[in-house]
């Protein structure tokens, strides 16, 4: 009987990448963030502001250090604490290269650009997802 090989894990960011993107407008609140991407169950949102002609990106990271500064995240908006500076990764990047580019922005995602449009983001737990090898399931007692 032939055993067909085990996959290969994913090497390459559009392989790991999550293709649920929150896109989110500079106005909303930061509670307003929080709460869509709870739903989601994503850490970050990109943040689509057509009057700046840019992408940014909010963050888990973002909402707690502005809740953790005392803000009112009522108030609060999300282009105030968006990060603008975005380090963009291409679907065909390693994610070695991706984990490099985190590494040396410290950052924990990235947002990944095809022909110019969000079409992924990518995180420290894509990657670690791809590297760690699968736990084998406890034996039954």
């Amino acid at each position: 009987m032939l055993v067909p090989a085990p996959a290969s894990p994913p090497t390459l960011v559009k392989d790991a990448m999550s293709t649920v993107v929150l896109t989110i407008g500079p106005a909303h609140t930061l509670r307003q963030a929080a709460a869509l991407m709870s739903a989601r169950r994503v850490g970050a949102a990109v943040v689509l502001d057509p009057d700046a002609g840019g992408i940014g990106i909010l963050t888990e990271r973002d909402i707690l250090n502005s809740v953790g500064l005392g803000q009112d995240p009522d108030a609060e908006s999300a282009q105030a604490h968006t990060t603008t500076s975005v380090v963009f990764a291409a679907p065909a990047w390693t994610l070695h290269e991706a984990a490099s580019a985190m590494t040396h922005g410290g950052f924990r995602h990235l947002v990944v650009l095809d022909r110019g449009e969000p079409a992924g983001i990518v995180s420290v737990r894509d990657i670690i997802r791809c590297w760690a090898p699968a736990r084998a399931p406890e034996p039954a007692l």
